[in-house]
């Protein structure tokens, strides 16, 4: 996921961030249906409509984290963006034990992320609507988990949210005549969608959703730990508590919790 965020961040040079994101969009859309081949029944009725709207909410938070990342600090957006798995932990939350899990996990994700008021305000709605679309990921990617096609619906979702934000693709026109640059808005879609996406629906169908949203603290965490070992990239103290914060909230949510159930929701 950071191998191909930071791809992505060097071809905002050549492209609009909203261009960059249907590229990234395209390049999973190909690589997953290639891949996976999903069954007719995939693409039509229930399931189409399920992994239709999925496709487009993840499409739709990466456009918007993208414009965020933009006009913001990274570590501002981040944290800005991560109010959308917060809100889904609070609501599966049940215990003190879970609520302080939560409050040790938001603090170290702040700590971590080194927020700084600075930027545009434009660029705090598209955070927030980055946060918003995440939480509705969280959502929607468990039904398709658990009650749709899995892989082969994150395959058909991309597929239709390629066809549905092509007025993007207008804004790509440095691609075509690069392949340097095509090649690497492919791998933006690997490294960042195929990959960790195609993850998230291994964990979602055998963890609750709460749950889910509490581990994905740990993105940020890996990140710092990369850097640390890859790039020399020593942390400061705060980033280190924030790192300690969030394996500790994190280990306690897992320890006290119940596993929970997960059914297919109604409708």
């Amino acid at each position: 996921m950071y191998a191909g965020a930071a791809v992505a961040v060097g071809l905002f040079t050549s492209m609009s961030p909203s261009a960059v994101a249907w590229l990234r969009c395209l390049g999973a859309a190909v690589v997953l249906v290639a891949w996976r081949r999903p069954p007719r029944g995939a693409w039509r009725g229930r399931p189409l409509l399920l992994a239709g709207t999925f496709g487009l909410v993840t499409a739709g938070m990466n456009v918007l984290f993208y414009e965020a990342i933009a006009r913001l600090p990274l570590g501002t957006a981040v944290a800005l963006e991560f109010a959308g798995p917060v809100v889904v932990a609070a609501i599966g939350s049940r215990t003190r034990r879970d609520f302080l899990a939560l409050l040790l996990v938001v603090a170290g994700v702040v700590a971590i992320a080194d927020v700084r008021l600075a930027g545009s305000g434009l660029g705090v709605v598209f955070a927030l609507g980055a946060a918003l679309a995440w939480a509705a990921y969280i959502l929607l990617g468990q039904r398709v988990a658990t009650g749709g096609n899995g892989i082969d619906g994150l395959a058909v979702g991309f597929a239709v949210a390629t066809v549905a934000l092509s007025p993007l693709a207008l804004q790509t026109g440095a691609v075509w005549g690069s392949p340097r640059l095509l090649v690497l808005g492919i791998g933006v879609g690997v490294f960042s969608t195929v990959v960790p996406y195609g993850l998230d629906q291994v964990v979602l169908a055998r963890v609750g959703r709460a749950r889910f949203a509490l581990l994905l603290a740990l993105l940020p965490v890996a990140a710092g730990v990369t850097g640390f070992v890859l790039l020399a990239q020593v942390p400061s103290l705060p980033e280190a508590l924030g790192t300690l914060a969030v394996v500790l909230g994190v280990a306690l949510r897992g320890r006290g919790s119940r596993p929970e159930v997960l059914t297919e929701p109604p409708g």
